[in-house]
């Protein structure tokens, strides 16, 4: 059966979906903290995630962009649209906001782990020759693979999920925040002319598409 890791300091809410979890057959792994959840990744991968975002030492906001090729549901009691888009565009599934129905809990659980394990619904974008495949995390040109950066990707992520559109700078850098949250205004035409190179070395054509 399919493992889920809960990630979540209040142990009363921990607890009720530990209950919850286990009565439908799942697996479940427990961590307090960002830091403790890290160390528990790295022995064992779950197939799901639940996230709390208010965590003691590390956040749930630091702890997303460290979690990669497994699906993440945030529980948390932000309500804000804001907070919710920002989470969704840097890593995570869904969203669920506290307090929550366990049925509905359970319901997006199903659906997540359903997607998971069908690889053909897995987002892949293509402009052109352009091929970025978001379940693996690999970006091709003209069949060729190419190694990007964090913040290179998801730059690149960004502008493939709206092609053809021109992205304003102050936009561009909070829709890729929660991913990299050490790129600047200052620093972002740096990451976009390293990527653009890294483009051109492989196809020698011009991106049009990406703001220099």
């Amino acid at each position: 059966m399919e493992t889920i890791l809960i990630i979540d300091d209040d142990v009363a809410i921990g607890n009720l979906e530990q209950e919850v979890l286990e009565r439908e057959g799942y697996t479940v792994q427990r961590a307090y903290s960002g830091t403790e959840a890290l160390l528990l990744l790295k022995e064992k991968k779950p197939s799901l995630i639940l996230l709390d975002l208010m965590l003691p030492g590390m956040s749930g906001e630091d702890i997303l962009p460290q979690i990669q090729g497994i699906p993440v549901i945030v529980v948390s009691a932000k309500t804000a649209v804001e907070d919710k888009v920002e989470l969704l565009l840097g890593g995570a599934v869904d969203y669920l906001t506290k307090p929550f129905d366990t049925k509905e809990l359970l319901a997006r659980i199903a659906v997540r782990l359903r997607e998971k394990s069908s690889p053909r619904l897995s987002p892949v974008y293509t402009y052109e020759e352009l091929t970025i495949d978001t379940a693996s995390h690999s970006v091709c040109v003209a069949g060729k693979q190419i190694n990007l950066t964090r913040t290179e990707y998801a730059i690149l992520k960004l502008l493939m999920q709206n092609p053809e559109q021109v992205i304003a700078k102050s936009v561009l850098l909070d829709c890729i925040s929660m991913d990299t949250p050490d790129c600047t205004e200052n620093s972002l035409k740096t990451h976009i002319s390293h990527l653009r190179s890294k483009l051109r070395e492989v196809s020698g054509k011009h991106r049009p598409f990406i703001w220099t």
